[in-house]
């Protein structure tokens, strides 16, 4: 499929394998984060993980259930 052959190269690229971690507040449930089998915390921060590559959806993802993003760290790997 396209999406896993996008994937798959973007993962042999060096910005593909990089990491970095959201600090996000705010996040709110509603009907479309019911989905996700887990509930989403009501107070203080929330980190999330994601790939260089879909960082601009995890950012669009973020702002739809209403959080804000405190702070964006990349991870080094040791």
């Amino acid at each position: 499929m396209f999406g896993q052959t996008a994937a798959g190269s973007a993962a042999n690229s060096p910005s593909g394998a990089r990491v970095f971690r959201y600090e996000v507040v705010g996040l709110r449930q509603n009907d479309e984060t019911d989905k996700m089998g887990f509930p989403i915390r009501r107070s203080g921060s929330t980190f999330i993980t994601v790939p260089y590559s879909r960082m601009n959806e995890e950012m669009q993802r973020i702002a739809r259930m209403g959080g804000k993003i405190v702070s964006i760290t990349p991870i080094t790997a040791s």
